[in-house]
């Protein structure tokens, strides 16, 4: 399982970990955040986040995510920024190690 490089020049202890490391990590509800985005938002970030800052403006959303936001919010950016990072799928990752 190809890692990547990292890069950007600073340094997130959160994120320059192992994928196995970051996936172990993984709260309960991160990982239906993972499933909710490949599910109902066809794999996308950008289309998640949009709808829990809609969520937030009290505009039409989706899928009521959960009570804290904000959480689910900093989780997806955490998550997102990962992905990034490494060039890799956590959804993918998460499959191959079930």
């Amino acid at each position: 399982m190809s890692e990547g490089g990292a890069s950007g020049a600073g340094s997130d202890p959160n994120l320059d970990v192992p994928a196995e490391e970051f996936i172990a990590r993984l709260e309960p509800y991160e990982r239906v955040l993972l499933d909710l985005r490949d599910q109902l938002y066809e794999g996308s970030w950008e289309r998640i986040l949009e709808d829990l800052r809609a969520r937030l403006d009290n505009k039409p959303y989706l899928y009521k995510l959960s009570q804290t936001i904000a959480r689910d919010v900093a989780a997806i950016e955490r998550m997102k920024a990962y992905e990034m990072r490494f060039s890799v799928n956590l959804s993918e990752l998460v499959r191959k190690q079930a």
